[in-house]
């Protein structure tokens, strides 16, 4: 076939994901599209991929789109005449420990949240459904009825013809060789067949989509890691609608075939394949058979269902799969290039994933910003940390074993660690620091006292750390704690037109005099929440901009997509130029003062204002704002300096019992005064109107900025969901979001984030209340409400208001 010389989108990856990509652009947007296949369709890694097709995220965005594949998948073979070997036989997860059932628990409250089906199953229950089964070390199963099964081949097969149907090109045997660009976007795609003149890329290569975004510069953090399964002869007694298996325990899986089972797993010592390039001719290629790697599996097949002793092996398939840093698979548009977006890196979630991940790919692709929240896919939560292919392939294979493991709250990766400290770090672990993880930041969590071992032991309840966390709470609420915030993703943005530009990108008026400084959100144009994030006007022509550190790439390449290209504004990054002190607490002023020349009081530096003052000889940006609520200042020293700031205001906050403190009280420090965390509470699914956050919109101002439209539409009737607060005063109950808000018995929403308030002595929650007439203020009050946690009911009282400091008179003081 002749390549056409251009087309308006080019799909790379003849997978499932580029297929349902490529159908999605046809069908729904009637896109110009080719898609461009290197071998033939499905030669990578699809066509030996297992097929099972479970649902259930702890994101109801990716629950939703996992949900969507499976809609797709019983309604295409109709639209096709193709078969998708699309079977809904349902999925058991079978539990073996207390930790596991009280995870399963916690599951199937999530799943209710999400309004998806899900039960919790007794053994003698499981016995039936599955005859072959030993239930005798089972303390039970979730049964999730809607999940399946499918053939991965046939289903791209059947996409492919889809996505031919409405119009799209597909080309096999043709690799895709190169890109050529201007500032920073693709204009041709060259090939081996000739080049094509395009205005989009999506690139879905597999295993290849590393190797296919560097030709651009793109940076795609995979590695592919081989897994194994095999695929038996008939088992005598195996229902044809055997629900599919998840062992997790064991760590194995198992689904029917043909009468036969597949069972493959995720063990603890994976074997990755290369760090290097994949090679272009892997086409319907496996690995060798490595039978003494795989017999982990196999005894723990056989013990839960014994008939396998005797089974014949028809097959063993042993393939790479491309796999992620962090479990989650990778969409969007990549930061480094305009008009390349990526959809890879799927932790054999591909055939699940592949209708949704398409449809929102397509949309993503076509608008230019994702069409709800997709922040745990997002290619942009990645930085240049992920350039370190050795480090990517550790803690990717860490991930890859972490699979079928309890997942157990608060609980960190290991490998790779420590990758990037502040100047502060050794200082911080002769305080006994434990330290946790931030794109690749060492961060305090909580300091041990003496006698406590400084390392998290983790588990389902209270953890250990627990009530050392609530003395650092009560510390910075009593007197003065000082936080290592120096991770803080910080920007510069100068030039004539700085105001101009961020006018555009802020929702909050940001033009204010040199020394004021405001907290605005960065909206999408549907009005929902891009970041949240702080602007310090430090002259007329000089911003300074401080975000959350795992939302550095993500939030600068946001802001540097929306300048206006005429304008004369320079966004630069200067992270590392910066170490941040939080300094928090009732005493901060006198810490402050003890320090500093320059004049604290608040008539001279009121809250919300950005002052540069001396501090043990070196200039600091002081900036008066608080995620504690508490009186306090974030300190920016430079980088060199930051040991020296701490050592003085340590030694000036002595007789003031100053002390470090740590993410953990931070966090419940947050939660009792109302403070939105963006990702959980505040996402691009919610508009500052539905979160409480209208008072920092700039509606009443005559300045145009992204999402206005959407908001000044929203503006006028009552939302439809708004962001509350909640308490419970049962010290056993442990809250972490997800849990089902019951309203006089029915449900309305769900906990976006949970934890303790040491302050107030009660758990608390927040979320969002839902209810299509409008939610008003009376809706709110008049109910009654309940939580459910891990499927348990407990009584809950709702607050409108903030918990602790209503009237921010401590912030203010």
């Amino acid at each position: 076939m002749n390549l056409p010389t251009h087309a308006q989108i080019v799909v790379i990856g003849g997978g499932i994901i580029g297929c349902s990509t490529a159908y999605h652009l046809a069908r729904d947007h009637k896109a110009d599209v080719i898609l461009l296949e290197q071998g033939r369709l499905t030669s990578g890694s699809t066509w030996h991929a297992a097929g099972l097709v479970g649902q259930l995220r702890s994101s109801a965005s990716i629950t939703r789109v996992l949900k969507y594949s499976v809609e797709l998948y019983k309604g295409l073979e109709a639209e096709t005449g193709l078969a998708t070997g699309w079977k809904m036989t349902g999925c058991l997860r079978l539990a073996t420990n207390r930790d596991r059932w009280t995870e399963y628990r916690r599951l199937a409250t999530t799943a209710k949240s999400f309004g998806m089906e899900m039960h919790l199953i007794s053994p003698d229950e499981v016995k039936k459904m599955w005859p072959l089964m030993d239930v005798s070390d089972l303390v039970g199963a979730s049964w999730l009825p809607t999940d399946g099964q499918a053939s991965p081949s046939d289903i791209t097969q059947s996409l492919a013809k889809g996505a031919r149907m409405h119009g799209a090109r597909i080309v096999e045997g043709v690799r895709v060789t190169g890109f050529d660009m201007t500032d920073g976007r693709i204009t041709t795609v060259k090939t081996t067949l000739g080049d094509i003149a395009c205005d989009k890329v999506v690139n879905c290569a597999g295993q290849w989509a590393r190797q296919v975004g560097a030709m651009a510069g793109i940076d795609v953090p995979l590695q592919p890691v081989k897994h194994q399964y095999i695929i038996t002869e008939k088992l005598d007694g195996l229902a044809t609608d055997a629900p599919t298996l998840r062992d997790p325990d064991r760590r194995t899986y198992f689904k029917e075939e043909v009468g036969g089972l597949v069972m493959g797993g995720y063990e603890p010592n994976p074997q990755p394949w290369t760090t290097g390039d994949v090679p272009d001719d892997w086409e319907f290629r496996l690995f060798d058979d490595d039978y003494d790697h795989f017999e982990q599996h196999m005894s723990q097949a056989i013990a839960r269902i014994p008939a396998l002793e005797t089974a014949g092996v028809k097959q063993m398939i042993n393939g790479p799969e491309s796999f992620t840093p962090d479990g989650n698979f990778i969409l969007g548009s990549a930061p480094e290039c305009k008009n390349m977006f990526v959809g890879a890196g799927f932790n054999a979630f591909g055939i699940a994933s592949g209708g949704g991940a398409g449809w929102v790919l397509a949309q993503w692709a076509v608008d230019g910003e994702a069409p709800l929240d997709l922040w745990v896919v997002d290619i942009r939560r990645f930085s240049s940390l992920h350039r370190d292919r050795n480090w990517v392939a550790d803690r990717t294979l860490e991930a890859y074993g972490k699979h079928y493991t309890i997942g157990f709250p608060h609980e960190e990766y290991d490998s790779g660690r420590p990758r990037i400290v502040s100047p502060l770090y050794e200082r911080l672990k002769r305080h006994r620091a434990v330290f946790g993880s931030k794109l690749g930041w060492e961060r305090p969590n909580w300091f041990a006292p003496e006698g406590v071992e400084p390392r998290d032991v983790y588990s389902m309840g209270r953890q250990n750390w627990f009530e050392t966390v609530g003395d650092e709470h009560r510390h910075v609420r009593e007197k003065v704690g000082i936080f290592d915030q120096s991770s803080f993703a910080k920007y510069e943005m100068t030039g004539k037109d700085a105001q101009r530009a961020l006018d555009w990108i802020c929702a909050n008026d940001v033009a204010k005099p040199a020394g004021r400084l405001t907290y605005t959100q960065l909206l999408n144009s549907r009005g929902g929440i891009e970041a949240d994030l702080t602007v310090a006007r430090l002259a007329d022509d000089k911003f300074y901009i401080v975000t959350g550190t795992g939302f550095r790439t993500h939030d600068l390449a946001w802001m540097g997509d929306h300048i206006g290209g005429e304008l004369d504004a320079k966004l630069v990054d200067v992270t590392e130029d910066f170490g941040t002190l939080s300094l928090m607490g009732p005493k901060a002023r006198d810490v402050l003062a003890a320090v500093t020349d320059a004049d604290v009081l608040n008539a001279a530096f009121p809250f919300g204002h950005v002052r540069e003052i001396a501090i043990a000889g070196h200039t600091v940006r002081a900036l008066r704002v608080t995620y504690v609520g508490e009186l306090g200042w974030e300190l920016h020293a430079p980088i060199a300096a930051t040991g020296e700031v701490f050592d003085a205001l340590m030694a000036a906050g002595a007789p003031h019992d100053i002390r470090p403190v740590g993410y953990r009280a931070l966090e419940s420090l947050r939660l009792e005064k109302g403070y939105r965390a963006w990702g959980s509470d505040i996402t691009p699914n919610d508009t500052p109107l539905e979160a409480g956050l209208g008072w920092a919109v700039k509606l009443r101002k005559n300045t145009d900025f992204l999402g206005r439209r959407a908001l000044e539409t929203a503006a006028g009737a009552a939302p439809k969901k708004r962001f509350v607060g909640f308490t419970v005063d049962d010290p056993a109950i442990v809250l972490l979001g997800r849990e089902t808000i019951l309203r006089n018995g029915e449900p309305v929403g769900y906990l976006t984030s949970g934890g303790y308030g040491y302050t107030i002595g009660k758990n608390i929650g927040y979320g969002y209340v839902r209810n299509a007439d409008g939610v008003s203020d009376d809706y709110l009050v008049s109910g009654g409400y309940e939580l459910v946690v891990a499927m348990d009911r407990t009584p809950a009282k709702i607050h409108i208001e903030p918990m602790y400091d209503a009237k921010a008179e401590r912030v203010k003081g």
